[in-house]
């Protein structure tokens, strides 16, 4: 444990408060691959007659920067899916499979087993199912039956921070077990093909589909890792529509307004000042980012915004290149690739954030 002083909170002394340690993280990805040229052409075979201003589409998909992404399905199957039912079917049977090997992954590499595992936290925004995808696990895995679940719908884009923090909360109450968050989203089977608005065309070249866990040590268990000093929600109101989904018959359609780089010029800078001042920290005590990669616009209002060079979000942008935005598991992808090839020294201080639906941010301050 660690002492630490509240600053910026009047009469508030945290004293010797457990911390929680990201020991590993574990990715797994549908076999299916494509190049972004691949996809376009895919889309104007399928559009072909019904959208007549293809060049949007092609300058969309040029303008988002994502160089390919992973399809639940064969690129060939997806005409088959003609009614909701059908699509989130398909994400019940691929969030399985990409789930366990995303689970199975972060505990090996953490040195431990299923039998280790105390709580487990599902995060996704692109399926739903009861018994949700952690019980399904459950069996599959072979965890403990002992085992907390707490499955977490609706977050969207800013989850994997959010369900990070919680998961952090958990082992900071039960210090001697093992929480592991997984997030999965497979974005690809939400695509409206009969919405034409510019939010579709948009998602149709940016969101890609996989999976990420993260095992999240208590204190006690000692294992190594960037540690979890503190978090910080940040709701922002009357926000609803700036990102979320319509929800119909005909599944989910897509809600992305253009003000969302705004809206991240906006409230980002003073909600991470504000965060890190309470804790006796600025800015440029921050030399790790682990963001979230909404998407170019969104990205270059975060750099803006926070006035950061170009190389403290080169691991971000590297992510949305090769896989595209993934929503909730995007910023865990940044965490693994940051875990295994661009630790800071020891001590040093970290922010993992996102920002999603409702809509709002999640910040987490990390020591390294």
């Amino acid at each position: 444990m660690v002492c630490r002083s509240g600053r910026g909170r009047p009469g508030y002394h945290d004293a010797w408060m457990p911390l929680a340690t990201l020991a590993a993280v574990g990715s797994a990805f549908p076999q299916n691959y494509y190049d972004q040229e691949a996809l376009l052409a895919a889309l104007r075979e399928a559009w072909s007659g019904e959208l007549f201003n293809i060049e949007r589409l092609e300058r969309l998909h040029k303008n988002v920067l994502v160089g390919g992404r992973h399809l639940a399905l064969p690129i060939e199957e997806y005409n088959a899916l003609d009614n909701w039912g059908k699509a989130n079917d398909a994400w019940i049977t691929v969030a399985e499979k990409v789930g366990a090997q995303a689970v199975r992954r972060a505990l090996e590499s953490a040195g431990l087993g299923v039998e280790d595992v105390g709580c487990l936290i599902f995060v996704s925004v692109t399926g739903i199912a009861t018994p949700s995808i952690d019980a399904r696990l459950m069996n599959r895995l072979g965890l403990p039956s002992r085992v907390k679940r707490l499955p977490i719908f609706g977050l969207g884009c800013v989850a994997g921070a959010a369900g990070t923090a919680r998961a952090a909360d958990y082992v900071k109450a039960f210090p001697e077990e093992i929480a592991v968050l997984l997030s999965v989203e497979l974005c690809s089977l939400t695509l409206q093909l009969k919405d034409f608005s510019i939010a579709n065309l948009i998602s149709s070249g940016l969101f890609g589909d996989g999976a990420a866990a993260v095992v999240v040590a208590g204190e006690e268990r000692r294992l190594p890792g960037p540690r979890v000093v503190a978090s910080r929600s940040v709701f922002y109101r009357d926000s609803e529509r700036v990102m979320g989904w319509d929800i119909s018959e005909k599944g989910f359609q897509v809600v992305l307004s253009p003000e969302v780089p705004e809206v991240v010029r906006q409230h980002l800078r003073r909600d991470v000042d504000t965060f890190l001042a309470d804790h006796g920290l600025s800015k440029e005590s921050i030399t790790s980012w682990v963001a979230h990669p909404g998407g170019p616009k969104v990205l270059e209002a975060m750099q803006e915004s926070l006035d950061l060079e170009p190389e403290a979000l080169a691991v971000t942008w590297a992510s949305l290149r090769e896989v595209g935005n993934l929503s909730s598991t995007s910023v865990l992808l940044v965490l693994e690739e940051t875990l295994r090839n661009h630790r800071p020294e020891r001590g040093a201080k970290g922010l993992l954030l996102a920002l999603g639906p409702g809509f709002c941010s999640e910040l987490v301050l990390l020591e390294w």
